[in-house]
């Protein structure tokens, strides 16, 4: 069982964010033509616009959450004057908030493509298990909210933040041992989240690297009327 503890959570993760890195880059300089999100607006706009936007909103808020909640040292949020049970509580409310605008969208978006005959025509069997897997994994985290209420003095939150900050600072052993321990639901949540990363190359999910970030200070665009 350790073995396998190691292999998912100190090696694995390894596999798929080095994947994630090159895979897009190798896309990106070998297919551009397929670098895009793929719309089938053409096809179907109003659940679209509500689901895309709902989604958009709650998943950005969520990996914004994990990034900051995740990475920041604990010395840190104890010198904000942020308490480790009080984190617990922001999370699980924050977190929880957004999950379910997210999960609301998510939703929307996969009804839509698999009973709209031709957004499905239009749907290859990757933007499908993309979609499911996505939810799926909204799911498990909405569900750990339901676990963390079990231990609000944040000790498996603390886990997964060494989990998070080992990886990061390269030491897998310790990375294994943090979340050895903690409930299933977060190693399923882990798991799945490193292969949603596994798979973003080979998916319309690569169009997040194309955030116009540049439109918001470009020159703005004169257009003359008739």
């Amino acid at each position: 069982m350790n073995y396998i503890n190691t292999l998912l959570f100190s090696v694995y993760p390894y596999i798929a964010l080095a994947v994630f890195f090159l895979g897009s880059l190798i896309r990106y300089d070998r297919d551009q033509y397929t670098w895009k999100t793929s719309s089938s607006q053409i096809f179907e706009s109003r659940q679209l616009r509500i689901g895309s936007i709902l989604f958009h909103i709650g998943v950005i808020a969520i990996l914004a959450g994990h990034f900051v909640g995740l990475l920041t040292p604990k010395a840190v949020w104890h010198a904000l004057g942020v308490s480790t049970s009080f984190k617990q509580a922001m999370a699980m409310g924050i977190g929880g908030l957004f999950g379910i605008i997210c999960f609301a969208g998510l939703t929307i978006l996969i009804k839509r493509r698999l009973t709209n005959p031709r957004v499905r025509a239009n749907s290859s069997k990757m933007d499908i298990a993309i979609l499911l897997l996505l939810y799926a994994q909204l799911i498990l985290g909405l569900l750990s909210i339901f676990v963390s209420a079990g231990h609000m003095d944040g000790t498996e939150m603390l886990k997964l933040m060494s989990w998070a900050q080992s990886l990061v600072t390269f030491n897998a052993a310790d990375a294994a041992a943090a979340v050895s321990s903690v409930h299933v639901i977060y190693k399923l949540h882990i798991f799945l989240g490193m292969t949603l990363f596994l798979l973003f190359p080979f998916s319309r999910l690569v169009h997040v690297w194309s955030v116009p970030v540049r439109y918001f200070t470009r020159n703005y665009q004169v257009v003359r009327a008739r």
